[in-house]
């Protein structure tokens, strides 16, 4: 994909590696040399220790400065997850709900053209449209979204279907997976998110899906998106019931598929948000409570490393961190901050801390603060406004935020 900018630091100071350890050097020492990092290698950065793990945050710094500079790009955008019920029993989701439940919502296609339009005239460039897998769906409910949002904003980026409901409509439609994609993209479906990927691992997928979507199908789906010409972002959700080899493995499989198709926007890690999950709640202690901050840390870090040169976008998903978390990342090889979302229900139902909303006002604030270059994007990484000698137009979150912590945190800067 295209990139935002190219920058070349040629200010490198040589490294001293006296508190390396040899493993974690030889392959650090051959990937800044040129050498591509295996799976082996991967794992081993996944799993290294404290004084390793500086080297590889500084090292994708120093990557990142390279392939982006200073710059921290943002895209103005609104999340229309137009609805929670789902029968699929995905054992990690706290956001599906029965069509009997209290809170099980439905929006009609008039609400989310409303909600489009909302977001539009608050200056929106793109909207995130997914839903539950809802039984009484019809074949042509996703095209029906497309046509009716792209008739009253025809300019309005539609990112939306994730390869779960590629995989659904398809076999609502009894389409194959391309036909299927190609009726959308004449409809007016621009890119998709690459979610539903969790872990690429088949005995991981059985535990969290019951391998509804497998590996293969999911595969399939991004691939068939890819060569019909409608890029996709890419993910991991990590800090479960997986490990440096399901990780180093994941991040392969991307960039292998990156290799053959050159669809793939970004990269997005999204951390397992314990507290609501039934995952957890069920597992008498066999889950975690998502990733620590060390892994953290190494798989935005390492993905800068391991992606490098195929996808050179990595961004933090400040819904599963928090902006004080997401903004420390911004120097261990992050580029890009996400949307402002407007709303966001998935991370919120599971139980996530910071909120709904952060406005293109509050971003700047935040990048402005950690002396970095503030560009709100496209959804496809165009930059479309530099924001490092001018602010954006403040205004009101549209939604009550209910996080003190990002409250608090944006007051502080």
């Amino acid at each position: 994909m295209t990139k935002l900018f190219s920058f070349k630091d040629e200010n490198k100071t040589d490294i001293n590696w006296s508190n390396c350890s040899g493993t974690v050097r030889s392959i650090l020492e051959g990937y800044l040399a040129g050498k591509e990092i295996s799976v082996q290698d991967g794992i081993q950065l996944f799993s290294s220790g404290p004084a390793d793990e500086k080297f590889i945050c500084d090292i994708a710094n120093q990557i990142r400065k390279e392939k982006t500079g200073d710059v921290v790009s943002f895209v103005v955008n609104r999340n229309i997850n137009f609805t929670n019920i789902c029968y699929m029993g995905c054992k990690f989701c706290n956001f599906s709900k029965r069509i009997e439940d209290k809170g099980a919502e439905w929006l009609t296609i008039e609400q989310i053209v409303e909600r489009a339009k909302e977001a539009h005239s608050r200056g929106a460039t793109e909207i995130c449209v997914q839903g539950g897998l809802h039984p009484k769906l019809s074949a042509n409910f996703y095209r029906d979204i497309l046509l009716s949002v792209k008739k009253e904003i025809p300019d309005l980026h539609i990112h939306a279907f994730s390869p779960f409901e590629i995989w659904y409509g398809a076999s609502k439609s009894k389409l194959s997976y391309k036909d299927f994609l190609s009726d959308l993209k004449e409809c007016g479906l621009d890119s998709m998110p690459g979610t539903a990927a969790e872990i690429l691992d088949t005995d991981v997928r059985k535990q969290l899906t019951q391998n509804k979507l497998s590996t293969d199908s999911w595969v399939e789906i991004i691939k068939e998106a890819h060569f019909l010409g409608i890029p996709t972002s890419s993910t991991i959700m990590y800090g479960h019931i997986d490990g440096p080899e399901h990780w180093a493995n994941h991040l392969v499989k991307l960039r292998n598929i990156q290799k053959d198709t050159n669809g793939f926007t970004e990269l997005v890690p999204l951390s397992f948000v314990y507290k609501d999950s039934p995952l957890y709640l069920n597992s008498k202690g066999t889950v975690r409570k998502g990733p620590n901050k060390s892994e953290v840390n190494k798989m935005h870090a390492v993905s800068r490393l391991l992606l490098s040169g195929w996808i050179d976008n990595i961004q933090v998903s400040w819904t599963k961190l928090g902006l004080e978390r997401a903004s420390e990342l911004l120097n261990y090889g992050v580029n890009d901050l996400g949307g402002t979302l407007m709303n966001e229900s998935i991370s919120r139902s599971a139980g996530s801390d910071f909120g709904q909303e952060i406005t293109s006002f509050e971003l700047v604030k935040l990048i402005r603060s950690i002396g970095k270059i503030p560009i709100q994007r496209t959804t496809l990484y165009q930059p479309l406004f530099d924001f490092s000698q001018k602010d954006p137009t403040e205004t009101a979150p549209l939604v009550d935020r209910t996080s003190r912590k990002t409250i608090d945190f944006i007051n502080q800067l």
